[in-house]
């Protein structure tokens, strides 16, 4: 039986979509093939501005190396982010988004006798991946203020293979301040690995955050995670890395594939890099639709996390999952339900016209 989804009439379509998008060159940023256009997504932390330009001109000039394997391209990168921080090329592991460090972590570094300590909530997927390995998984609750219980995180960390940090916080927006983090670096054993996930890095502007990639140089324990997922617009594209000293490179290394990154996402990172407004732009952009937001639920008398990333978590006063229900009829998807945060919705920061259309939706269901 033929794939409908392979038909030669589709197929002739898929390839009358690669020629437009090649002739629209880097004018071609919100090309969606197929994606319904009354739907405002706002649920995956996606950063709907896309990838910078120069990123875009990259991919379209990069079609003809598809025939080649990426090796040249992945060193390229290693040592570009070498340079940016200031490390030898020996301590940058590329990996297929962030998710792939983290899947590496949690297959070198957990496993039936080494548990792992999380936060609750934090991003799932390592607690899934360490599952798989038979780590236990101990969840410490964050405190009062959304960031994680350091101190008690540090005393369930006795005999645990991995900590994982997510700083700022998924879901909650939330940082952990650097005396915090330095202060819990210097006490944790240096048997157990410290794997920090600092996806959200570039949205932070406080003076309590710092990111602690300058400290792997001291702690041979700590791994940093970052992707180009976030600021630089390339979710799809999947490309991350880490930074960390190089024996944990070799140990991760054993449990990866042979380039785990496609030459696209090379591409478009290297491109990324070299663009200087992409951060500065994201980061303005994000600013100024987040204080549109407040200022709608703060007159509304709705409750949120401040929001150090390019999402938010807003207090809903009643069960989620009915208003989430209500949203996705109106056209609106908003982030899945957190069970430690039951009351809590999660909503990426989207354009303006997105946010207007979400605050429209907000008033309909919950005024």
């Amino acid at each position: 039986m033929t794939n409908p989804t392979l038909s030669r009439r589709n197929f002739s379509k898929m390839i009358g979509v690669s020629a437009t998008y090649a002739a629209l060159g880097p004018k071609a940023r919100a090309f969606t093939p197929d994606a319904p256009s009354n739907v405002v997504r706002l649920s995956s932390n996606e950063n709907p501005y896309g990838p910078s330009p120069a990123a875009l001109k990259a991919m379209t000039e990069g079609f003809s190396l598809a025939w080649r394997y990426p090796d040249e391209y992945a060193d390229m990168l290693a040592e570009e982010l070498a340079r940016g921080h200031g490390i030898p090329v020996e301590q940058v592991l590329l990996g297929d988004g962030s998710g792939e460090i983290l899947k590496l972590c949690a297959a070198a570094f957990t496993g039936r006798d080494k548990k792992i300590v999380i936060a609750n909530p934090t991003f799932e997927a390592i607690a899934r991946h360490a599952g798989v390995a038979t780590a236990e998984v101990v969840k410490i609750d964050l405190t009062s203020d959304y960031s994680h219980d350091l101190k008690k995180m540090l005393a369930a960390s006795n005999g645990a293979g991995l900590v994982y940090i997510c700083n700022p916080n998924n879901p909650t927006a939330s940082i952990t301040r650097k005396n915090e983090m330095s202060d819990f670096l210097a006490k944790v054993s240096p048997g157990t690995i410290v794997l920090v996930d600092e996806a959200y890095h570039h949205y932070v502007d406080s003076k309590d955050y710092e990111s602690v990639i300058p400290l792997v140089k001291q702690y041979p324990n700590l791994i940093v995670a970052r992707t180009f997922s976030k600021i630089y617009g390339m979710a799809g594209l999947r490309c991350g890395y880490c930074v960390t000293q190089r024996e944990n490179i070799s140990r991760l290394k054993m449990h990866q594939i042979y380039d785990s990154v496609n030459i696209m996402a090379l591409v478009a990172a290297l491109a990324s890099l070299k663009d200087p407004e992409q951060v500065a732009r994201g980061q303005k952009l994000n600013s100024e639709v987040k204080k549109t937001v407040y200022a709608e639920l703060d007159a509304l008398g709705y409750r949120y996390i401040p929001s150090h990333a390019n999402f938010m978590m807003i207090d809903m006063r009643r069960e989620v999952r009915p208003v989430i229900n209500a949203f996705r009829e109106r056209g609106v998807e908003v982030g899945r339900l957190f069970p430690p945060l039951p009351n809590f919705m999660r909503v990426t920061i989207g354009t303006a016209p997105q946010m207007k259309t979400f605050l429209t939706t907000f008033r309909e269901v919950m005024v």
